[in-house]
């Protein structure tokens, strides 16, 4: 597996990260779990990122899970009669989610130790790529946008959920806490680090989405920027449910494959 340098980085932070989503995972794979979104577990049926038919109308597609982390995604799609691929450069992520799917017994999902930078599989694969905080925040998207949408059939899908600009652009410098005040030009956006993380991350403006997916044959359908819950609480430090429920500190986009 020939890995970009950021992704060797990434690679080594999501393996010594891995042991802390195990509970979360065990969680989301659970029978009858609710299929919810981000790190405020906003449900699916606020916010329909599956669309108006809902999950049910992925059966007997192929589906992709770009930088699947534990899977539990996956899982969903694969209970709903998907056939699913779930990619991602992680061990330690991997092994939970395989032992997850082995423990539930979970057909129809299958995990490969992989990139979506550079995706083993053939032009017009699968009907859906999805990424929730995978390959959209670690990968970079002049690599992984044009990938998505090479796997894609014409007409399929690419959802992703990721940091929102507003969050990312009120993160302070160490990504330790989000501010009332912007910390950031929003022309500094891109390959973004913070210094006690040895991970890379990628945020980019808006605009640069709408270029980046235009550029690769995607057309944009919905830009999602999910409210958290009043009172919502979170594991993550830098967030604050009373920003979140103000101010968007996540957005889905949702977009198809021209042609």
């Amino acid at each position: 597996m020939d890995l970009t340098e950021h992704a060797t980085r990434n690679r080594a932070q999501w393996n010594e990260w891995a042991a802390e989503y195990v509970p979360s995972a065990e969680r989301n794979w659970q029978p009858g779990a609710p299929v919810t979104w981000g790190m405020w577990d906003v449900p699916e049926t606020q916010v329909q990122l599956f669309g108006a038919g809902g999950i049910e109308r992925f059966a007997g597609r192929d589906v992709i899970e770009l930088g699947c982390g534990a899977g539990y995604v996956s899982s969903w799609l694969a209970r709903a009669g998907a056939t699913v691929t779930g990619i991602d450069i992680s061990d330690g992520q991997l092994a939970t989610a395989r032992r997850l799917q082995a423990e539930h017994g979970v057909s129809g999902a299958t995990f490969v130790q992989a990139s979506a930078e550079a995706v083993p599989f053939e032009d017009a694969s699968f009907d859906l790529a999805i990424s929730e905080y995978g390959a959209c925040l670690w990968c970079d998207p002049e690599r992984w946008v044009p990938e998505a949408a090479r796997v894609l059939r014409p007409g399929g899908e690419l959802i992703f959920l990721t940091t929102g600009l507003l969050a990312a652009l009120c993160i302070d410098a160490a990504g330790e806490a989000t501010s009332r005040e912007l910390q950031r030009s929003l022309f500094e956006l891109g390959r973004t680090e913070y210094p006690d993380d040895d991970g890379v991350e990628w945020q980019l403006s808006h605009g640069e989405w709408i270029r980046v997916l235009g550029t690769s044959g995607l057309q944009v359908e919905r830009l999602v920027e999910l409210q958290a819950p009043a009172g919502a609480t979170t594991r993550y430090t830098w967030a604050n449910g009373d920003w979140a429920h103000r101010w968007p500190s996540e957005e889905a986009w949702v977009a198809r494959k021209v042609g």
